[in-house]
């Protein structure tokens, strides 16, 4: 590694990678530095994600898909599945390790840097503002100035608390998930399973996503508040006992969702946070590969410019907060005040939403609907979901 850069991206990452890129491909000398020692390993994911909002950033490679999902079935407290209505393919199911790999790969293919086995353990400061870091690097200490430090490292990250923002979160807006990767099952690859309930996932959901007709992703996120009375892992060993009583588990992993609003704060003099670091991810479904991805190209890209401009302050910097606002960020509230009225249903409430959605036809049982006749005595709510489901 050299000893300066224009910019040091902490995190190999969606997030973090399409940081790198754009702002690589905008001319900036950029290095990306991971912590682990493979880009994509530990997998800390569901890995499904919508087919048109993956364009929106990317155009997928076969390689990087496991599975195509065609559907999804959500599954009342009292047993009753009710499958949303679409017109089109909905979804893949990515294969993260690969994926991760792939994107990082076409970074260093625009110029970056990339650097594994590399923890950040603090940021250079002038004055106040952030010029660079210290990273441990197979054993050996450097300090490696820049004029932009870009933190793409997570719901934990680091980076964000060194410079000083607030990156705190509400317990009850941080998602408590656990996922077993699980084969030896027989499942309909074609549709994801959502099931609902305060005996499944409490403040939260549960999910099977197939990655093909023997072997799925069945994981839990439940509130921080609810976590405390009964373990994630506890929910999610239970159903598994319960539906998958022979199934092997390949793969755990655990971690935390911020389903909150994006952090108020997220950029000051020499530092930008994208992703989960930034709190950027969808509040109802805990998804967040291509908000993460959206927000890294418009830091990268913001970056850039300002490096050509010899300004890398807080204030030159708003504009990438100001534009993921607009594109993103505004229906992240809106989707985190109907992640807070969802969290009040009962399961009474819930299993008679099913039953009003199943009184529908068929392709009258759109995620729009859903969520209306979930929330039909909470009329306030109605102008939010029109907003997010309906436009």
């Amino acid at each position: 590694m050299r000893n300066s850069y224009d910019c040091i991206v902490v995190g190999g990452g969606p997030g973090g990678a399409w940081a790198a890129k754009h702002a690589a491909e905008q001319g900036a000398n950029v290095l990306l530095l991971e912590k682990d020692r493979e880009i994509g390993i530990p997998v800390r994911c569901a890995e499904a994600v919508g087919i048109d909002s993956l364009r929106l950033v990317v155009e997928p490679e076969e390689r990087w898909i496991s599975n195509r999902i065609k559907g999804a079935v959500l599954v009342s407290p009292h047993g009753k599945e009710v499958e949303v209505a679409s017109d089109a393919d909905q979804g893949y199911m990515l294969d993260r390790r690969i994926f991760d790999f792939g994107l990082v790969n076409i970074a260093a293919s625009a110029g970056v840097e990339v650097k594994t086995k590399a923890y950040v353990n603090g940021l250079l400061r002038d004055n106040g503002s952030v010029k660079g870091v210290s990273v441990k690097h197979l054993g050996k200490d450097y300090k490696i100035s820049s004029k932009i430090v870009i933190g793409a490292d997570g719901v934990e990250s680091r980076v964000g608390r060194f410079g000083g923002l607030k990156t705190n979160i509400k317990l009850k807006d941080l998602e408590c998930c656990l996922q077993m990767t699980l084969a030896n099952i027989k499942i309909n690859p074609d549709n994801i399973y959502l099931y609902f309930g305060r005996d499944v996932a409490p403040g939260g959901y549960l999910w099977v996503f197939p990655k093909d007709e023997t072997t799925a992703n069945v994981g839990i996120g439940i509130s921080g508040e609810f976590a405390k009375e009964k373990s994630a892992k506890r929910y999610l060993e239970e159903f598994i006992e319960k539906y998958f009583p022979h199934a092997a588990v390949l793969y755990t992993v655990v971690g935390g969702v911020p389903c909150a609003p994006t952090l108020k704060k997220i950029v000051m003099d020499g530092l930008m946070l994208v992703g989960d670091a930034a709190h950027q991810v969808n509040p109802v479904t805990g998804g967040g590969i291509v908000t993460a991805m959206l927000a890294g190209r418009i830091a990268g890209q913001v970056a850039a410019q300002a490096i050509k401009e010899n300004d890398v302050t807080g204030e030159r910097f708003a504009e990438y907060p100001e534009k993921w606002h607009k594109i993103q960020g505004k229906n992240h509230e809106r989707m985190h005040k109907i992640k807070q009225a969802i969290s009040k249903l009962t399961d009474d409430d819930l299993n008679a939403t099913a039953d009003s959605v199943l009184a529908l036809p068929e392709e009258k049982r759109t995620l729009g609907n859903i969520f209306k006749k979930a929330l039909i005595k909470q009329p306030a709510m109605l102008f939010d979901i029109m907003k997010v489901f309906l436009k």
